[in-house]
C-alpha cells in the first residue's frame, strides 16, 4: 500500500497529525525499558513541552522522531508516514521535514554563522542563489545581520543557540524537535530563546521542547506531556501541571 493510500485509510480525508504513537515501546539491553505502551498525539501547529526527570524517557523520544533508533514494538507516524517501515536510505529525506536544535549548539567551529546556516540548505542540494537569499533573511529575523561572517567561538552561548536555531528553521520544516534548547544559557538568553520559539509556533511550525526548566514551562502556558519512567503520566492541555517533577 503507497503511503498516501495508508494516510487515507488512517484519516480519512483529515489531515493527519503531525506525530502519532500507537502503543510505542522501545527497550535497551539490560532489560531497561524507556518507553512502555506510549500512546500520543500532537497536531499541526501544535506546541508542546516534553517534561520528566532524567531516565524519564524523553532523549529516547526524540531519538524514535528522527528515527536514529527503532522501537520496540508499537507504531509511529510523522507526518501520516509510518517511519517503522523507512528504508535506510530513506531516512535523510524523512529528516528534511523535520528542524532538530540541541542544548549543546553542534555549530561547526569551522564556519562561519552564515556557513553554519548555508550548510542544511548545502545538504538538501539548494542552489546557491536561493542560500545566498534565505541565509540571511533567517538570520535576520534571529537578529544575527551582523554576525554573518563570525565564527562561533566568537559568539555569546545566546547567539550560538540562535544560530542553530536558524540552521534548524532554515529549509521551512513542518515539525521542530528543540532538546534542552536553554539548558546551557542565562535566564535572559532562555527567555529570548523561548520567545523566537514561540513566533515561530504561531507561523505554523509544530513545535516539540524537551526540557527541565520548570519555570518556563509555567509561564509559558502551552500542552504539556510528563514521563515518568517511560509512562506517560499526564498530559496538560494548557501548562500548569501540578506537582510534575521534572
Amino acid at each position: 500500500m503507497r503511503n498516501y493510500d495508508i494516510e487515507r485509510a488512517l484519516y480519512g480525508d483529515v489531515e493527519p497529525p503531525v506525530i502519532r504513537l500507537d502503543d510505542v515501546c522501545k527497550d535497551y539491553a539490560d532489560d531497561v525499558h524507556a518507553l512502555k505502551h506510549l500512546n500520543l498525539v500532537v497536531n499541526k501547529g501544535e506546541f508542546v513541552f516534553v517534561i520528566g526527570s532524567s531516565g524519564s524517557g524523553k532523549s529516547t523520544f526524540i531519538k524514535l522522531l528522527l528515527k536514529e533508533i527503532p522501537a520496540t514494538s508499537g507504531k509511529i507516524y510523522v507526518m501520516g508516514r509510518d517511519i517503522s517501515r523507512l528504508k535506510k536510505n530513506d531516512i535523510a529525506r524523512h529528516r528534511r521535514n523535520i528542524g532538530i536544535v540541541f542544548q549543546d549548539f553542534r555549530l561547526l567551529p569551522e564556519m562561519t554563522v552564515f556557513e553554519n546556516v548555508a550548510f542544511a540548505m548545502r545538504v538538501v542540494e539548494t542552489p546557491m542563489q536561493k542560500i545566498r537569499t534565505e541565509v540571511p533573511k533567517i538570520l535576520s529575523i534571529m537578529g544575527l545581520s551582523e554576525r554573518l561572517s563570525a565564527y562561533p567561538k566568537e559568539l555569546s552561548g545566546g547567539e550560538q543557540q540562535r544560530v542553530a536555531l536558524a540552521r534548524a528553521l532554515v529549509n521551512n520544516p513542518m515539525l521542530l524537535l528543540a532538546d534542552e534548547p536553554t539548558g546551557n544559557l542565562d535566564p535572559r538568553n532562555s527567555w529570548e530563546i523561548m520567545r523566537l520559539l514561540d513566533d515561530i509556533n504561531k507561523k505554523g511550525t509544530t513545535v516539540i521542547v524537551v526540557t527541565h526548566n520548570k519555570e518556563i514551562v509555567d509561564m509559558m502556558q502551552k500542552r504539556v506531556v510528563h514521563l515518568n519512567r517511560g509512562v506517560l503520566t499526564n498530559d496538560y492541555e494548557k501548562g500548569g501541571y501540578l506537582n510534575a517533577k521534572i
